[in-house]
């Protein structure tokens, strides 16, 4: 798949490196191989796990398996002509991402089992000084690339400390679990529940999905890549290259009707309600199916086998909200209840239903915009990113935040994509930073710090740009926003414009601070007043 990095000695445990990055999954994989193959030798990537893979190691669950077509969810420098299909299963991602660890010789520069405990910025001495699970460390510069679904949500139901069955995250799935006689209920109907409920339904006696919101579902139309058309990908590999172009750029196309193309969303609208009306003939669940709020707004799931699953005779669909768990049930309010899922008034069993549980399974997403990171990350004036954001992430081109010098955030605030993906993104990061680094070396720069009038300027705009799109204006609540209501999680314009920005650093909208004994020399670029542009 790719040329093979050579291999350099690494810093002995304790010592100081130039990078540390943080994360061992496509974002921490791509960011080491990027920086080796500019002779970035000297660094290290901590891995709390025992293996790379990110959320392709820790979610085996079955059906697991990427939304976005293989040969655009992988590495632009590492194609894969091996893709079985058109959506890759999670087996064959995991294994893609072992590959590339392996074949650019990241083993020497990998601590596994390594879990960061504490960072925290040293202006005297221009670096970070970290606490780690394997011993102190320091380093020029700090890449937090844990990726925004390293952290699973678990959400705060009453009594579920008291449930007496097997619960789990769908994210650390009980393989052991025999399900033959078991009634099993699910809590969250969203990417990973829209996957696993078809396997829950065909082994288990009995399931239940409690749904708070139904998804926008398409049609999946998944298919296995023919022996031939692999073939030719290994031949020549600039076919293969034209293919991501092209998928790349039908799904750029379609991004209209997620920023305010009404004509457009409603030709996604119809389908997806034709997907409906194609696999649900009963008017009731049918119903209950039936998404209230605009296309797109919440994220847009695709497959073939939900519907019928929950159509499945030993299938319920529950519709009223949760409100608490007993050693052996889930409750839920009376049908015109407005209580919230996981609300502290809870009432009385008379008043709803009890709904007779052995097996809870929590397909309740991640932590996304209060990532537990931030508050293991100490910039300057002893605050933390948590203290900073306070529940609100902000970076600038969701990459640099103010107070923190030489910190890096892969696919950060305001970097994810509900069309396409987030690789595309991820990459563009990671040649903003090779820029920085190359400008850095070249002027004797000991730090970067964006300026915060920048970070704000910046974090305005896209806010302004968002509120026209569908994400702020389709009539939804859901994890693209942060506790604060602003939507922190999604960029509102394509992707391409993204790389655009990326393409080159900045200097002129960060302070420069010389390295010890040196000069910062001058910004190559003429200074500019506002990076709302």
């Amino acid at each position: 798949m790719s040329e093979r990095a050579e291999t350099a000695p690494v810093s002995a445990p304790g010592r100081h490196v130039s990078v540390v990055i943080v994360g061992a999954g496509f974002a921490g994989i791509g960011t080491a191989v990027r920086l080796l193959r500019e002779g970035h030798w000297d660094l290290l990537i901590l891995e709390r796990a025992d293996e790379v893979g990110g959320a392709w190691r820790d979610n085996t669950y079955p059906g697991c398996a990427c939304d976005v077509p293989s040969r655009l969810y992988s590495f632009s420098f590492a194609p894969n002509p091996e893709w079985s299909r058109r959506y890759a299963p999670q087996r064959e991602i995991a294994r893609y991402l072992r590959h590339c660890a392996e074949s650019y010789a990241l083993e020497p520069h990998l601590r596994l089992g390594c879990e960061l405990r504490h960072a925290a910025w040293n202006a005297d001495r221009q670096r970070w000084e970290l606490r780690t699970g394997q011993g102190p460390l320091s380093a020029d510069h700090l890449v937090m690339a844990q990726g925004p679904l390293s952290e699973p949500a678990v959400p705060a139901l009453p009594g579920l400390d008291g449930f007496t069955g097997d619960v789990f995250h769908s994210a650390r799935w009980r393989h052991d679990l025999d399900l033959s006689d078991r009634r099993v209920a699910v809590i969250g109907t969203g990417a990973s529940a829209v996957q696993f409920v078809p396997h829950l339904q065909r082994a288990a006696r009995r399931v239940t999905v409690f749904q708070r919101t139904p998804p926008w579902i398409m049609p999946r139309h998944d298919r296995p890549v023919p022996a031939w058309l692999r073939g030719l990908y290994r031949r020549a590999p600039w076919t293969q290259r034209l293919a991501r172009l092209r998928e790349y750029t039908l799904r750029e196309a379609g991004l209209p009707a997620l920023l305010g193309d009404r004509a457009l969303a409603a030709l996604g609208r119809g389908q997806a309600l034709a997907h409906l009306h194609r696999q649900v003939d009963d008017p009731v669940l049918r119903g209950k199916l039936t998404p209230d709020y605009a296309l797109g707004c919440k994220r847009v799931l695709m497959s073939d086998d939900y519907y019928p699953a929950l159509g499945a005779p030993n299938v319920d669909v529950v519709t009223e909200p949760v409100v608490r768990v007993t050693e052996d049930a889930v409750l839920t309010a009376p049908a015109d209840s407005t209580a919230p899922t996981g609300g502290s008034a809870a009432p009385a069993a008379a008043d709803g239903s009890v709904h007779p549980v052995d097996v809870l399974v929590l397909g309740t997403g991640f932590r996304v915009t209060d990532a537990a990171y931030a508050r293991l990350v100490t910039g300057t004036g002893g605050r933390t990113l948590h203290d900073v954001w306070q529940g609100s992430p902000q970076a600038y081109l969701g990459t640099t935040v103010a107070g923190f010098p030489n910190l890096w955030l892969m696919a950060g605030p305001n970097t994810g994509v509900g069309h396409t993906s987030l690789i595309y993104m991820i990459e563009s990061q990671i040649d903003y930073l090779l820029g920085c680094l190359r400008f850095m070396d070249e002027h004797r720069v000991g730090a970067v710090d964006v300026r915060a009038g920048v970070q704000l300027a910046y974090n305005t705009a896209v806010q302004r740009r968002m509120t026209r799109t569908v994400w702020a204006a389709g009539g939804c609540a859901g994890w693209y926003r942060d506790r604060q209501g602003r939507i922190t999680t999604i960029w509102p314009e394509p992707t391409w414009r993204f790389r655009r920005r990326t393409r080159g650093f900045d200097p002129d909208r960060y302070t420069l601070t010389a390295r010890p004994g040196g000069s910062s020399g001058p910004a190559p670029h003429r200074p500019t007043t506002s990076a709302a542009d």
